[in-house]
């Protein structure tokens, strides 16, 4: 059945909504993956509050067009596309589709969008290695906190040497005894 022109113009506009809010979308090739597969990488990528959708090429390259986005995307003719949007974590999309592409092969990174800027599907492959947010946080935490409990191991060091130099004179006095 075909899809009316009021239908196809609302979803561009909701297409150029969600990839001016996307702090980064990854652009795929769906070909070859089965409903199951399709449905883990959307389950995986929910998680994460990010949205996976089949988009038609003719209607993502008018969203495209109409965004404020200065983006080509040549990259993407001839491949049918399912994009994941990501309105919080950049890194996310991007780790979670790769992750899913080292063990499904038929699921292929196109490229993608990060900050409005246009990334090939090299970019998208090197940002899926940097480490995610949280794990940023962690070691933010971890080098803020190092040099405060190097700080604590010096100061309670002389107070350790001071009742070890203690403790040796009382064991003396008490084997002169």
């Amino acid at each position: 059945m075909a899809i009316t022109r009021e239908k196809k113009e609302s979803l561009v506009n909701d297409l150029v909504i969600k990839l001016e809010k996307s702090k980064s979308v990854i652009f795929t090739d769906y070909r070859g993956l089965t409903v199951e597969d399709i449905d883990t990488v959307r389950d995986e990528l929910r998680k994460q509050n990010i949205e996976y959708k089949i988009i038609k090429n003719t209607l993502l390259k008018l969203a495209i067009q109409e965004s404020s986005l200065d983006i080509e995307a040549k990259t993407l003719d001839g491949h049918p596309i399912a994009a994941a949007f990501s309105y919080i974590d950049e890194v996310a999309p991007a780790k979670i589709t790769y992750d899913f592409s080292k063990k499904n092969e038929k699921l292929e990174i196109l490229g993608g969008i990060l900050e409005g800027a246009e990334i090939n599907a090299f970019s998208v492959k090197s940002l899926a290695q940097i480490p995610g947010r949280e794990e940023l946080y962690s070691r933010i935490v971890g080098s803020l906190a190092a040099p405060m409990s190097g700080l604590l191991n010096v100061m309670s060091g002389n107070t350790r040497g001071l009742i070890n130099v203690l403790n040796a004179y009382k064991e003396k006095r008490c084997v002169i005894n």
